[in-house]
């Protein structure tokens, strides 16, 4: 298939939906700010709270922006879809396009053989014709011929059906990526406005502060792996790794350093669910992109039969991702401001266990 016509066929498809589909009202510049107006009054200063409370207060910020990270992706992936299945439309309408042109030169010279062989009537025909066994021949020939006409004109009626669908399942699937579009500069929003508040709140603590909101959130990290190990969990824990396994959990490590960084998916970059689809497609098995998809998609294990390269989803609504490594620990892109590192695997509730190579 020529590209160019490829090229047109996804223009003209976009045309169409473009003037199908009602017009958007865009909203007027933010107005300039009246000098005269009187200034907020100034927010009070965030060491005015105890620092446990900015700690949960920075946390829940953080999750949120997760929260908007996964929904981001998860319109990503749909987006590469529907582009795919765009293209592929287009592809079959140039197809369609082509194949009438064909039936309709094919019917056309039927036609025109038709009326040069049919003006007499048929009487006239076999008493004109000196040997009326290939007059008859002749006529068989011309029957097969009006039948194959109509078979033509058959195929191409359901040739033209085939491409007004086409055209409907096009408009659908660009409503459906520009739905896409609408959810994803939302969740970028979303995501930018919750980091910058985080950041904002730690911006506003003294070093010193900044040095015990660390602590604080080591030792409460601390206590969750802690809590989660004195279960007696890890001595049901015994499961080895599969030579898959061994790799996802080479390359994900192989990352350990590398900056968070949300919607990222390597090299240099990654977020949760990022790091843990692409260790994984390292280790030649693709998963779902994002970790909601991972934990929906995936078979499930119990948490005393994982074994290292197993996932482990994070939080009620699936939000956060972590490879088990063994020994009780992970391998997890934590949150912006972070690297990849390696932390204890009861350092945040978990939803169960995931396992790609089951």
């Amino acid at each position: 298939m020529q590209p160019r016509r490829l090229a047109t066929a996804i223009t003209v498809v976009c045309a169409l939906t473009v003037l199908a589909m009602p017009a958007t009202a865009f909203a007027a510049p933010n107005p300039k700010p009246d000098p005269t107006a009187s200034a907020a009054p100034p927010a009070a200063p965030v060491t005015s709270k105890p620092l446990e409370d900015v700690r949960k207060e920075i946390d829940e910020l953080y999750r949120q922006a997760a929260v908007a990270t996964e929904a981001y992706n998860q319109a990503q992936e749909q987006t590469k879809l529907q582009s795919a299945e765009i293209v592929k439309i287009a592809q079959e309408i140039v197809k369609g396009e082509e194949r009438i042109k064909r039936l309709k030169d094919q019917a056309g010279a039927a036609a025109r053989l038709q009326y040069r062989t049919g003006g007499l009537p048929f009487g006239a025909q076999m008493m004109l014709s000196g040997n009326p066994d290939g007059f008859l021949d002749g006529a068989n020939r011309l029957r097969q011929g009006q039948q194959a006409t109509q078979g033509l004109l058959a195929e191409l009626n359901r040739t033209q059906q085939d491409l007004a669908q086409y055209s409907k399942d096009a408009s659908a699937q660009w409503k459906k990526l520009e739905a896409n579009r609408v959810r994803k500069e939302t969740a970028k929003k979303e995501i930018t406005g919750k980091i910058a508040a985080a950041e904002k709140l730690e911006s506003q603590l003294e070093a010193k502060e900044r040095e015990r909101l660390a602590e604080l959130e080591r030792q409460q990290q601390y206590k969750a792996q802690t809590d989660w190990l004195s279960s007696g969990i890890l001595k049901e824990i015994n499961g080895r790794a599969s030579e898959q396994g061994r790799k996802a959990v080479k390359f994900a490590t192989d990352q350990i350093g590398k900056p968070y960084v949300w919607g990222a998916e390597g090299p240099l970059s990654y977020d949760c669910s990022g790091l843990t689809s692409q260790a994984w497609l390292a280790a030649g098995r693709g998963i779902p992109r994002t970790s909601q998809e991972q934990w929906a998609q995936l078979p499930h294990v119990a948490i005393k039969d994982m074994r290292p390269g197993d996932l482990i989803i994070y939080f009620a609504d699936a939000t956060h991702v972590g490879m088990y490594v063994g020994d009780g620990a992970i391998v997890h892109a934590p949150r912006p401001g972070r690297n990849v590192t390696v932390a204890g695997a009861g350092t945040m509730p978990i939803l169960g266990v995931v396992r790609p190579d089951k």
